[in-house]
């Protein structure tokens, strides 16, 4: 995270006694660090101990491997998935490799179950629906267009105002994701030519430390395995933490976009990276001002990287067919561009209207039985 936020009370010197109103029971202090001991860390102040835990068990998963997914170019239409549940049944894995899963979600009903990532991180896009995400480090309040990244082994809950239209991309990473060292100066300061400054994120709100005892169930994720802990007392039991590792959100709509005289490349429109893949956000922009200028993307071979486009809303000048909520699945090594027409019409016009968020990942992503469920067939043939 780009600054520094303190949340709650805390002592006023770490690994310190730090006691509770009866002057006897200290407050249990920990450290959540990344990297070891190298990386951006939070110090959190809990009321109980965050190891306790009573019981454990293993919980079933579905295989959604399409191992014969033939090589070629891919659209699917995943609002026209069936899978419904609540904000962690719904989820449906789209495109996955060793490093990335690409999920939707359509949430149709609330739980007060728990859910931690204990082996990546997370990006939480909310296509639709309004309401807020709780954890340990409090409150994130959401609505269309907000995208929170949630740090590996964060116990957290989505509750939602409603349950009539609610939509998630999510995008699971075995790294952070980071915000890109170019956008930052050597005191670790947005530069005045990033996309976006530190007044665009939005951390977590202070909410009064949950002390309930009982059985609570948190669904543990383990890269491909789930588990069932129930834990004696409420996971958001902490009276206060500060640091720089906490979930923080950030709308699409709030990115700046740069524009330039003939077509800039993808890498303009960055918003995230991690080790494995980057994160972008297209946004509406004005094209490019030469005289001859063409703003329909050029045909491009990607020869290192898979490249995947989930479609939010506007007109996708080069692309027909999508709409709000596709995927498309352009491999590394096969080269991709604006479909029959689509270059021409774009010749002239000043402007796009477009919300999409691109992953480009460095291995090759793997469609899924969702995929083959939800697929444009005549999609691949396109540019004949």
């Amino acid at each position: 995270m780009p600054f520094y936020h303190k949340v709650g009370e805390i002592p006023r010197v770490k690994h310190t006694t730090f006691y509770q109103p009866d002057g006897k029971t200290l407050y249990r202090e920990e450290l959540v660090s990344s990297k070891g001991f190298s990386g951006i860390y939070s110090t959190i102040y809990h009321h109980f101990l965050p190891t306790a835990v009573k019981s454990v068990k293993e919980l079933g998963h579905r295989e959604d491997d399409w191992p014969e997914a033939p090589a070629l170019y891919y659209h699917c239409y995943t609002d026209k998935s069936e899978k419904k549940g609540n904000f962690i049944t719904a989820r449906e894995t789209f495109l996955k490799n060793h490093t990335c899963k690409i999920s939707c979600a359509r949430v149709t009903e609330d739980t007060n179950d728990f859910y931690r990532n204990g082996g990546g991180a997370e990006y939480l896009f909310i296509h639709h629906g309004t309401g807020a995400f709780y954890s340990q480090y409090g409150k994130n309040t959401f609505g269309p267009g907000d995208q929170i990244v949630v740090p590996r082994a964060t116990t957290y809950q989505l509750k939602f105002d409603d349950f009539k239209n609610n939509k998630l991309l999510i995008i699971e990473s075995d790294t952070a994701f980071e915000i890109p060292n170019h956008y930052k100066n050597e005191y670790g300061q947005m530069t005045e030519h990033a996309p976006y400054s530190e007044r665009d994120f939005r951390p977590p709100e202070y909410t009064e430390p949950k002390t309930g005892t009982g059985d609570f169930r948190i669904v543990v994720k383990m890269k491909d395995r789930f588990f069932e802990h129930i834990v004696p007392h409420h996971p958001f039991g902490a009276i206060g933490w500060d640091g720089f590792l906490y979930p923080f959100t950030f709308n699409i709509k709030d990115y700046h976009p740069k524009v330039g005289r003939i077509h800039l490349p993808p890498p303009v429109h960055l918003l995230y990276k991690t080790r494995s893949f980057v994160v972008c956000n297209f946004v509406p922009r004005l094209f490019d001002f030469h005289e001859s200028a063409v703003p329909a993307p050029y045909f491009h071979s990607n020869i290192d990287s898979d490249e995947v486009l989930y479609y939010v809303e506007g007109d996708f000048m080069s692309r027909k067919g999508v709409e709000e909520g596709s995927i498309t699945l352009h491999p590394g090594g096969m080269p991709h561009g604006p479909q029959p027409g689509k270059t021409e019409a774009s010749i002239g016009a000043r402007k796009t209207e477009e919300y999409a968020v691109m992953i480009d990942t460095y291995e090759a992503l793997q469609p899924t039985l969702a995929v083959k469920k939800t697929i444009d067939k005549d999609y691949a043939k396109s540019w004949l």
